[in-house]
């Protein structure tokens, strides 16, 4: 129990000694703002810092209270978080704002239950915002706090098994100091991010690396231990350009599942067997409920999501009649291309607004 006590002392010390010659200056870390803080969390789930740092400046001169968020249009939210992806984080910080309202009264509550009550908050992003906003006594782990613990413990089983997880958490909560909660989590993060990086550790910049397991047995690129993941899949998707005079329509996607709340060009997922132009028409008939001819093909689109790929074919089209219903769809627009900016859609479709725009761009000058 000593050498574990003295470990923990040497591994706490160390980690505060270097978090205060290295830390970033980053916008969260200069606030005490609860509420700032629980969104700067919910960003960077998934998300690189460089990446979620212009996103949250813009979002809170736009949301600057939870009140503010909870008050706002899902449209404006979702156009505010577009192209920062996860759009589901969106949604559910959205929806979580409405209830911090109504049930705590606009402030975030500092209790781990009362915050794993609400949309969006799990265990991590739990700990994290009561370490960090109210310096309470919280174990963070995320994939670089993972790596850490399991380089410098040499954790030889596979970290995405539950129990290994379990493992790793009581050893995170293990090694909390009694102070400085909040410098403590976010130095173990950031040693995670810049020097116990996935590829390349930079271990002889680690305060931790001589008690190290793994830079003692230079296991560094076997640690942590992962199953391999499934092979990703690719799939065909197709959309829609329908026109009518100058417009297009645009529909919104439900609210719930992957892309929820965003509005994009009507299609959908080739099933096998199925032309383009024929799943076109399928998936059109299906969401709206019209029939559409479909014409020359306008663009191909390749991109890849967290857990499968696809290329995305939009095509000129015509409704052949017929009124449109909210079949598969949430909503719809019919718009004018220069308004389409005014719209959050997925990062796919933004190539096809682009292509349109130049078009209509070429038109004008011509």
């Amino acid at each position: 129990m000593e050498d574990a006590t003295a470990l923990a002392g040497l591994f706490q010390k160390r980690l505060l000694a270097w978090y205060d010659r290295e830390a970033r200056r980053l916008p969260w870390r200069e606030t005490r703002d609860p509420y700032r803080i629980w969104v700067s969390e919910i960003m960077l789930q998934q998300t690189q810092v460089k990446t979620v740092e212009a996103y949250y400046t813009r979002f809170l001169a736009s949301f600057p209270t939870v009140e503010a968020l909870a008050q706002a249009a899902p449209d404006e939210v979702m156009k505010a978080w577009e192209g920062l992806g996860y759009y589901s984080r969106a949604r559910h910080l959205h929806r979580a704002a409405r209830e911090v309202v109504v049930r705590f009264q606009g402030r975030l509550p500092a209790t781990a239950e009362a915050l794993l009550s609400l949309p969006g908050i799990g265990r991590y992003t739990a700990g994290a915002i009561l370490s960090i906003a109210f310096g309470k006594r919280a174990a963070v782990l995320d994939g670089n706090v993972i790596r850490v613990l399991s380089r410098f413990f040499r954790v030889t089983d596979d970290v995405r098994l539950p129990a290994t997880q379990e493992g790793l958490w009581q050893l995170a909560e293990g090694l909390l100091p009694r102070g400085r909660l909040r410098d403590y989590n976010q130095a173990l993060m950031e040693l995670g991010a810049l020097v116990c990086r996935v590829r390349n550790p930079l271990c002889p910049a680690c305060p931790l690396s001589e008690r190290c397991e793994a830079s003692r047995l230079s296991l560094q690129g076997e640690l942590p231990v992962k199953s391999p993941r499934k092979p990703v899949p690719h799939y065909q998707v197709t959309a829609a350009v329908i026109r009518r005079g100058d417009q297009l329509l645009i529909t919104r996607r439900p609210p719930k599942g992957l892309l929820g709340g965003l509005w994009e060009f009507p299609g959908g997922k080739r099933e096998p067997g199925e032309t383009l132009e024929d799943c076109l028409k399928r998936e059109i008939r299906e969401e709206l409920g019209i029939a559409i001819s479909v014409g020359p093909h306008l663009i191909s689109v390749e991109h890849a999501y967290t857990h499968f790929r696809i290329t995305l074919h939009a095509f000129e089209c015509r409704s052949r009649g017929g009124r449109i219903r909210l079949l598969g769809i949430d909503d719809y627009r019919w718009i004018l291309p220069r308004e389409l900016d005014a719209f959050a859609l997925p990062a796919a479709d933004h190539k096809i607004v682009a292509l349109l725009q130049a078009r209509d761009g070429a038109k004008a000058a011509g």
